[in-house]
């Protein structure tokens, strides 16, 4: 197991230099770069009431600025802030890692020593957004927490209630409780998650329509409230709750129905198994054969199936909930990075985000061995 852990984890190495390698490629090839988006930024803005040509003069505006969009020499300098102006090849090396002596006095010797020298995502340096003026890092690391709240939720509320479901369907199949509950969560599968967003914000958010306001009208907290502060740590919790139950409903709806549906066909064939009659033939009751014997081995779709949907939070469902719920996670910040075209931003949050993936791959193949001690990831010679 040590082995195998210690091959994954280098081969994680390679993983993420191909996926940002690919983003990297596509990133060049897509037409509208962010000089492309400033200057129609300033085209729309001098469209909507631009300074006259007299104020523009007397402020010491270029002919070009006040004709309409950048000045060549402002394109030049935007271009050098933004790297835009170096070869493919150090634009790509400095995604990975690369060296620049910021000093040309210092010696090679001192300046390769020099922190402030190296730049590159593998030592954690992924740059400052070209809109924001604040460092990729620390953007990633304000918005994840909100993400991470409504994945971590979402997981907690899906996962232990469609196995408990699952498992009262299965050994209950056929009945008025199997079809009711089938028709249920097929019926919550049909809707879709921001669907649901939206009507709920319109029946009970802060609208003067709706019929009741039990939804707040934005983010995880209550913070920005008068005198929260001096709010009980049993008021502020509750007051997290009530932020969070609404998204994390929306988010966990649609996995209802595959996991519970999942868990009690793995339920089901298990039941069929030859070693289910054996256990049962030595007088083991009912319960111990479901618990200790079909259910361990039945469990192991669903821990593979653990790492997609956890990560699949961040990038898709979170993206509509959060814009509607107006939370500022990590899926609006990549999605609005990808539509401003911020680079730094888009392959920052790809990076993590990857590596995130990567890991809870690994902790799945390991829960593999801990579900069912079977499994071994060492080779057997044949």
């Amino acid at each position: 197991m040590v082995s195998y852990i210690i091959r994954r984890l280098l081969l994680m190495v390679p993983t993420i230099f191909g996926i940002l390698t690919i983003t990297f490629l596509v990133i060049q090839l897509v037409p509208g770069g962010p000089l492309d988006q400033i200057r129609q930024m300033v085209e729309r803005s001098e469209a909507g009431g631009g300074m006259e040509a007299a104020g523009g003069a007397q402020f010491g505006e270029s002919e070009a600025s006040r004709q309409g969009g950048l000045a060549p020499e402002d394109f030049e300098k935007l271009k050098k802030v933004y790297h835009l102006d170096r070869p493919w090849y150090e634009r790509y090396m400095r995604t990975f890692i690369w060296f620049s002596r910021k000093d040309p006095d210092s010696s090679l010797l001192t300046a390769f020593f020099t922190w402030d020298n190296w730049d590159g995502m593998l030592l954690l340096k992924f740059g400052d957004s070209f809109y924001r003026n604040r460092n990729v890092l620390e953007l990633i690391m304000d918005k994840l927490p909100v993400s991470a709240s409504l994945g971590l939720w979402s997981f907690l509320l899906t996962y232990p209630s469609c196995i408990l479901l699952g498992i009262v369907k299965a050994v209950r199949e056929g009945t008025r409780l199997d079809i009711m509950t089938s028709i249920l969560i097929l019926i919550g599968y049909s809707i879709p998650g921001f669907v649901l967003a939206v009507l709920i914000i319109v029946l009970f958010g802060p609208g003067d329509a709706a019929i009741a306001h039990l939804v707040p009208l934005s983010g995880l907290t209550s913070a920005g409230v008068y005198g929260y502060e001096q709010w009980s740590l049993w008021a502020k919790v509750m007051d997290y709750f009530h932020h969070v139950a609404a998204p994390v409903i929306c988010l966990s709806i649609g996995s209802f129905a595959v996991l519970t549906i999942l868990t009690k066909n793995s339920v089901l064939e298990e039941v069929r198994k030859q070693y289910v009659l054996t256990a049962r033939a030595k007088g083991l009751s009912g319960k111990r054969v479901l618990f200790k014997h079909i259910l361990r081995n039945s469990m192991i779709p669903l821990v593979t199936g653990f790492p997609s949907r956890f990560v699949a939070i961040f990038f898709t469902g979170s993206v509509l909930i959060e814009r509607i719920f107006n939370l500022d996670g990590i899926g609006l910040l990549g999605y609005t990075a990808v539509i401003q075209r911020d680079y730094p931003v888009v392959m920052g949050n790809l990076f993590v985000m990857t590596l995130l993936g990567l890991f809870l791959q690994l902790i799945t193949d390991i829960c593999y061995v801990l579900v069912d001690p079977r499994i071994s990831f060492e080779s057997r010679s044949t």
